[in-house]
């Protein structure tokens, strides 16, 4: 019988700190613009009538050694329980031996972050310090915790629906961080924000253009299905876009695709993908920015064989028997 290593989402939490969730995810993104990753467009089915699907993302990633799929449940209905549930199984590469089991909500939380972070470190300008943030879920507490990494925030202005949610929201980041998180009471603070990320579950735009600072950078993270939109058609028009990976964006992404006539259009907008920007192929654009993001298995690949390693090096997790 083949050991398996099963880890929790405490355990990733423990294992995988922002600190280098940030440099895996650029790692990831470097071999994926170098031609060093197998990822296919991830497959979808429709899991019931009120937004909820099921999304099955593989990959290989000969680099690290490892390939596995993630399999990720969304139900963006649920209130008491979290809206994204998720299992990783992580294979060796050349022998397809079985390694672990991670249970991927954090995980996925965390690499979400790290990409924001890293599209931030890479296009926002060096002295951003406000950040404001739309959602109030785990996606969006990564959020704010990867930015803050790479760009020292005086302070971030949280967005939602809810205004106790968001007040709760808030209160816990300001904890955590140590830095100032309120609330915005009004549309129009938005101008004060130097970065702003979107990670919520909405079909329409969440902000009014008129109300985005010249020269912030965006992170959407949220959309990803074509029927979704977060970010205003003008705004993606008129910002130079960066995406995580152009055949999934061009595939699911709602930003993109409803802000053009056609995806050719929404092709030709493209100004690149970040890896050809982490690997120095392509300059920083000039003007405001937005990375559009859908979620890439190469990201998951990685961290999930960094989190294994650090556990077997440490001890940490639950060995079982298959």
């Amino acid at each position: 019988m083949t050991p398996l290593l099963a880890l929790s989402d405490d355990d990733v939490r423990a294992l995988l700190p922002m600190s280098e969730a940030i440099p895996l995810a650029r790692r990831a993104f470097e071999q994926l613009a170098a031609g060093r990753a197998d990822v296919p467009v991830r497959t979808r089915v429709q899991a019931g009538p009120d937004g909820a699907v099921g999304l099955v993302m593989p990959g290989a990633l000969p680099d690290d050694g490892v390939l596995g799929v993630k399999t990720v449940a969304v139900q963006p209905a649920n209130r008491t329980l979290p809206s994204i549930h998720g299992l990783l199984v992580l294979a060796d590469a050349q022998t397809g031996q079985p390694l672990a089991l991670l249970n991927a909500e954090a995980l996925t939380a965390l690499r979400t972050g790290a990409v924001s972070g890293l599209a931030t470190d890479l296009l926002a300008r060096p002295d951003a310090s406000v950040l404001a943030v739309f959602g109030a879920g785990a996606q969006a507490e990564t959020q704010i915790e990867a930015v803050h990494e790479v760009r020292p925030l005086a302070r971030a202005l949280v967005f939602g629906r809810d205004p106790a949610r968001a007040r709760r929201f808030a209160d816990r980041a300001a904890d955590r961080l140590g830095i100032e998180v309120r609330v915005a009471r009004r549309p129009d603070e938005l101008a004060e924000a130097d970065v702003v990320c979107t990670a919520t579950s909405s079909a329409v735009p969440v902000f009014d253009p008129a109300h985005l600072a010249p020269g912030a950078h965006v992170n959407a993270i949220g959309a990803y299905r074509p029927d979704m939109a977060e970010i205003p058609p003008g705004t993606v028009r008129a910002s130079a876009v960066v995406v995580d990976h152009a055949p999934a964006c061009l595939a699911e992404a709602g930003d993109l695709l409803q802000a053009f006539d056609t995806p050719d259009a929404a092709a030709a907008h493209v100004a690149a993908e970040l890896g050809d920007l982490c690997l120095g192929r392509v300059g920083v654009p000039s003007g405001p920015t937005l990375f559009k993001s859908v979620g890439v298995a190469v990201q998951d690949l990685t961290a999930a064989a960094h989190v294994v390693r650090k556990a077997k090096a440490s001890g940490r997790g639950t060995s079982v028997l298959l």
